[in-house]
């Protein structure tokens, strides 16, 4: 989808190895075999967040190539029956080999977050801070956040037990059912529109990857 958002939109951004998914490797090889493997809670609570009047917006190192699978699978996680909310699929245009490279070998994933979340930030008015909070389960993830202007205290971090830390805050939550408990604090009921959502079916990082891409390559 191609999704149309008023300029005064406030963006929620979430990482998905390790934050949705509760492991990064796992997280690839359990849902191919119909295991769930994410963190408890994280579709209500994206969901909450959705309905104080926040976007979401997901964003992963995952290649280009892996676009549909992941769109399948945040598509189709269920946790008691409630669903991730609708959002744009933010995946890098880089091929497999070059984005494991990236993240594998040089362990440098935030090269890409911060170009990208750069890139969305400059289609809003530059008096606009779009970007209200992030969740990753990186430092990585939190210096991508930082880059944008993301205040410490909004960005998220969690680790494969399911513990989020707070940045700037001395408290750990146990989960994201705990963060239920201050979800009125970090995230205050703002104005939204509906979400505006034109066919064709291509998204960003989509349009990129076929623009930089050779017609005759394949993923």
């Amino acid at each position: 989808n191609i999704y149309l958002w008023p300029s005064s939109s406030k963006i929620v951004v979430s990482d998905i190895d390790g934050t949705i998914t509760r492991s990064d490797v796992l997280g690839h090889l359990m849902p191919m075999l119909g295991k769930d493997w994410s963190h408890e809670g994280v579709t209500e609570l994206y969901t909450k967040i959705r309905n104080q009047g926040y976007r979401i917006m997901y964003l992963s190192s995952r290649p280009i190539g892996q676009a549909t699978i992941t769109r399948e699978y945040l598509d189709n996680l269920k946790q008691n029956a409630q669903t991730l909310p609708e959002g744009p699929l933010i995946l890098s245009p880089d091929r497999l080999v070059p984005a494991l490279t990236r993240e594998v070998i040089y362990k440098k994933p935030e090269v890409f977050k911060m170009a990208c979340l750069e890139d969305i930030r400059s289609l809003f008015p530059v008096h606009l801070d779009p970007f209200h909070a992030g969740f990753g389960n990186k430092n990585t993830d939190a210096i991508s956040y930082r880059a944008v202007g993301i205040p410490m205290e909004n960005i998220f971090i969690i680790n494969p037990k399911g513990d989020i830390d707070q940045l700037n805050v001395d408290s750990t939550q146990e989960g994201y059912k705990s963060l239920n408990k201050i979800i009125d604090q970090v995230f205050p009921g703002v104005a939204s529109d509906a979400v505006t959502s034109r066919k064709p079916k291509l998204s960003y990082a989509e349009k990129i990857g076929e623009e930089a891409a050779p017609s005759s390559a394949q993923t």
